[in-house]
């Protein structure tokens, strides 16, 4: 990894490309917002389905998009495509992990939708903007590693640039990074939509106790395969919980009954939005 990526992706492109063939952002069946970096420009770019009409150039192949946000650095080598827009130039992405800009996409997803309540989209009209009561947000995260207490201020500070980037098997800096951005955008959900007196309206379901093989991000065996699954059946039975801004720790939410629960709650209501829709 010290010389190049841990794998060379090439099992994975052919794969995703064999699955997903020329579909294109704007085929799928519901609207999708894929985040990805650009390490030319050093500049986020967002893949939206709700743009994907009117900006030929981001309307990209499914494959591509895919391949790209999940090439995250040290692991899967960066990839270069290229698209054409309206006028038929040449676009160049050149595109690692979408988690560099947004290791918790919550934010992006919802900034993707108030500007199409600023463009007056039909699903969406007559919502105004900044109206995040009217939302309805689940954020699924991935899992975390039980790292607290893992590195100290007395230990970081003999590091210089090789220990920040590799130490004990791990990438302080990397996980550094990573942590505080995905914390962030959940701290910023919280504060919004509890200010809103909607705070009920948003859910994060995250598990931060994972150990061993489960808290790594390629080993794919049928086991520990096996054992991610058992890890959200069980927190699907944990009590709903949301962060306390003092300590900055996830607690239960009174009264506020299980993550299943939880969910059964937002589909009712998203059942019931259908049924209102179609019923007009």
């Amino acid at each position: 990894m010290m010389n190049g990526p841990k794998y060379d992706g090439k099992y994975l492109h052919a794969l995703t490309k064999r699955l997903l063939g020329g579909t294109r952002l704007h085929d799928t069946l519901t609207a999708v917002v894929i985040p990805t970096f650009d390490i030319k420009t050093l500049q986020p770019v967002i893949f939206s389905s709700y743009e994907a009409n009117s900006k030929p150039d981001l309307d990209a192949e499914l494959a591509d998009i895919c391949i790209s946000t999940s090439a995250a650095p040290t692991f899967l080598p960066a990839y270069c495509f290229k698209t054409q827009d309206a006028q038929n130039k040449d676009r160049e992405f050149n595109l690692i992990d979408g988690g560099v800009a947004a290791n918790n996409p919550t934010l992006i997803a919802i900034g993707e939708v108030t500007k199409q309540v600023l463009m007056k989209h039909e699903d969406l009209f007559p919502i105004k903007p900044m109206e995040y009561g009217r939302f309805l947000v689940i954020s699924l995260g991935t899992g975390n590693a039980k790292n607290e207490g893992k590195y100290n201020a007395k230990m970081a500070a003999k590091w210089g640039l090789l220990s920040w980037l590799t130490h004990d098997n791990s990438t302080p800096i990397i996980e550094a990074f990573n942590q505080a951005s995905a914390d962030m955008v959940d701290y910023h959900n919280f504060v919004v939509f509890k200010a809103l007196q909607s705070d009920d309206q948003y859910l994060r379901i995250q598990d931060d106790t994972l150990t061993g093989n489960l808290a790594s991000v390629d080993i794919a065996t049928k086991e520990n395969l096996e054992g991610l699954v058992k890890v959200g059946e069980r927190l699907l039975d944990k009590p709903a919980s949301k962060i306390n801004l003092d300590k900055g720790v996830y607690e239960a939410v009174e009264n506020g009954g299980t993550n299943k629960e939880a969910l059964r709650r937002f589909a009712k209501t998203l059942s019931d939005e259908r049924k209102f829709r179609q019923s007009k």
